[in-house]
């Protein structure tokens, strides 16, 4: 499907007699742009979530886009301001924009279409002076941190105890919680995010070439198969070298494939972390189990499983790893998203603060 099946002339053809010319017209372009970005391979709930927003928008000015001035956009945003983010604020006039951006494109003809039409023309009611513009690269909550040292010794020795307690206690669910505790560990131990450790499978995992690395065996390297997708593409891949930090997490993988995974009887199915039924565990499903063993291991609840991924990255930042190499284990199109990532610690700081001042008074040798 091309982008200019989404042209007015395709989507409403000419020769189309209209009984509500302002509704019937309105309703061709949401289709209009619906088409453009599938053509674009964006995801569905994207398309719908901007579809939905265009609505609210045009209900909330109780007029059609022909009819849309910049002030409406002020009056919206004013009326949002106080109850949403500064990025979700800036989400929803982006959305609008785009929508605005493809009507107002001439090569869509719908421009000529509503001069024809309705006698009337569309703008672009967006602009520097109305949107909130992009000050600051994180604009997340202030609470958001990553673990501590001692958060993460808690929350590893908690999942730990909970699958000695439920297997003692011969309770249901020994085997998930055995298998959560290790997909909490990876998850940290590589720095992912949720639906890249839930899509593993066990060939994800290759030895490192290094002969530096041969101690880590099978485990030296990760294949991240499902990464965060961008601009409409498919999930992107990268690979993911263990770091010698962390190379505790070879033995808890080999652990827990001698040992815990085979009792799913998963027979060929290819899932590192499979559930009960062998199927690949769902990603919101992982986030809320994690949520649960926050809560349970009396750690602050503000901190989720993303958090674990901003750990990683200050972790290998406080070791002294390149910003690059974090970049790439990350999976990162810029360097500057993972500087939003990285939160030394004071004695991180401090200990690079010694060290210049070491360098810059260092008495000179004669």
């Amino acid at each position: 499907m091309g982008p200019f099946s989404a042209t007015a002339e395709n989507v409403l053809p000419a020769n189309v007699t209209f009984l509500d010319p302002p509704e019937q017209l309105y309703a061709a372009m949401l289709e209009g742009w619906r088409l453009q970005q599938h053509s674009r391979h964006l995801n569905p709930s994207t398309i719908k979530a901007r579809h939905r927003l265009v609505q609210r928008f045009q209900q909330y000015t109780d007029t059609f886009p022909w009819q849309w001035k910049p002030e409406d956009l002020v009056e919206f945003s004013a009326e949002l301001s106080q109850k949403l983010s500064v990025s979700t604020l800036r989400q929803y006039q982006t959305t609008l924009q785009l929508f605005l951006e493809y009507v107002t494109d001439r090569r869509y003809g719908w421009v000529e279409r509503c001069e024809r039409e309705i006698g009337s023309s569309i703008i672009q009611i967006c602009d520097e002076w109305n949107t909130v513009s992009h000050a600051t690269e994180y604009e997340g909550r202030p609470s958001r941190r990553p673990f501590t040292f001692d958060e993460i010794d808690r929350l590893f020795e908690y999942v730990e105890q909970h699958h000695a307690e439920v297997l003692r206690q011969r309770r249901k669910g020994s085997l998930a919680a055995a298998r959560d505790a290790v997909m909490v560990k990876v998850a940290y131990a590589f720095g992912l995010r949720r639906t890249e450790v839930c899509r593993l499978d066990i060939s994800d995992f290759r030895r490192n070439p290094d002969p530096k690395m041969k101690h880590l065996g099978r485990f030296g390297v990760l294949h991240v198969r499902f990464g965060k997708a961008a601009n409409g593409g498919p999930p992107r891949r990268r690979l993911v070298f263990t770091v010698p930090e962390v190379s505790w997490i070879v033995e808890v993988l080999e652990q827990y494939l001698r040992d815990i995974r085979t009792l799913f009887n998963v027979g060929a199915h290819p899932a590192l972390f499979p559930t009960e039924r062998v199927q690949y565990l769902g990603s919101k499903d992982f986030g809320s189990r994690f949520q649960h063993i926050v809560e349970e291991a009396g750690l602050p609840v503000e901190l989720s499983l993303h958090h674990l991924r901003h750990t990683y990255a200050t972790n290998l930042a406080e070791y002294g790893y390149d910003p690059v190499f974090i970049q790439q284990q990350l999976g990162h199109a810029f360097l500057s998203t993972t500087a939003i990532y990285t939160h030394v610690s004071s004695d991180f700081k401090n200990h690079q603060l010694q060290q210049a001042l070491e360098r810059l008074y260092r008495p000179k040798e004669e």
